[in-house]
């Protein structure tokens, strides 16, 4: 082989293409985190002051987010890296497919401190034949597996910026109503994450619409809206039977409706919903909110636990002209 010929191409971090890669890198690996370092065990007494019904709603939302975590960690990036616009774009997606893993294990580290054995399991036979868990996770894999590139990062916008939402708003309220502030801690994180994973694809997204011709973004939006229709129809019907028993499905779906159309904001379309934020129940909206935690270093650590300043990316620093 001549020394011209090139067989395999070095990631070139001094020569970025896209800035947007570079500032998703550094956000990302500069919020990293573990959940390892979060002290779970200083719930149990919260726990244990919980009904059995709440304590069932807690395992079905945490079992039913593992489903939709180990979804997007062992189909979702695979489905989206192949159409990668830079080689920057790739190592962004190798960091997102590594953190849902670790949003997927510490639902399980959550499980291991609050349930026993046969609690998990039952939980996860839950989850496993949960018709309306299935059922939006057939639909977005079915997406991954045979839809074009565009649709892919559709699907993963859904499910990152709305699908994940019936389950974070349990500990989101529990944890505005001083309950399991460790386990919200942890929802706290992976929530901040999955804001940047959403606002990231949703880009790249919007940079492949806009090189469609007008009948085709037509078309393509036709799909989205489509899509969103029928994954929400879905999703009330799994709300009310999560929700249905402690009275919370009304305020649930708002937040629902809510978060869909941040989804769709992030591919740079019009919200679908009347909801706004000031719909939502505020003791929920206070707990999305992801600053610092104040917990001191040797007994707790929040989502201050970070390896370096991180500053929140406006949604708006990834849309671009449509």
């Amino acid at each position: 082989m001549s020394r011209e010929e090139t067989y395999y191409a070095a990631i070139n971090w001094n020569a970025i293409e896209d800035v947007i890669d570079k500032s998703t890198w550094e956000k990302l690996t500069e919020q990293f985190w573990l959940d390892t370092r979060i002290p779970l065990s200083n719930d149990l007494d919260d726990w244990r002051k919980l009904s059995q019904q709440e304590k069932d709603l807690v395992g079905y939302v945490f079992g039913g987010l593992t489903l939709l975590d180990t979804v997007q960690s062992e189909s979702g990036v695979e489905a989206i890296r192949n159409d990668c616009r830079t080689p920057h774009e790739e190592a962004v997606l190798n960091n997102i497919q590594f953190m849902e893993s670790v949003h997927a294990k510490s639902y399980s580290s959550i499980f291991s401190t609050l349930n026993t054995k046969s609690e998990i399991d039952e939980i996860f036979e839950w989850t496993n034949t949960n018709e309306f868990l299935q059922k939006k996770a057939e639909m977005i894999n079915e997406i991954y597996r045979n839809g074009s590139a565009l649709e892919k990062k559709v699907a993963s916008v859904f499910l990152e910026t709305f699908l994940f939402y019936s389950g974070f708003y349990t500990p989101l309220y529990y944890l505005g109503n001083n309950k399991l502030p460790n386990v919200a801690e942890i929802i706290k994180l992976i929530i901040r994450d999955e804001s940047v994973h959403g606002t990231y694809i949703g880009y790249k997204f919007q940079l492949g619409f806009n090189e469609l011709s007008e009948e085709e973004q037509q078309q393509m939006e036709d799909w989205v809206y489509n899509l969103l229709y029928d994954l929400y129809e879905n999703e009330e019907r799994y709300t009310e039977l999560l929700y249905d028993g402690v009275g919370w499905t009304e305020e649930v779906k708002t937040f629902l409706r809510y978060n869909a159309n941040k989804a769709l904001m992030n591919l740079g379309f019009n919200a679908l919903f009347p909801d706004t934020a000031n719909d939502v129940n505020p003791i929920v909206m206070n707990g999305i909110s992801t600053g610092t935690s104040n917990h001191d270093f040797f007994s707790q650590v929040g989502n201050g636990y970070l390896l370096g300043s991180v500053e929140a990316m406006k949604d708006d620093d990834y849309l671009i002209g449509m």
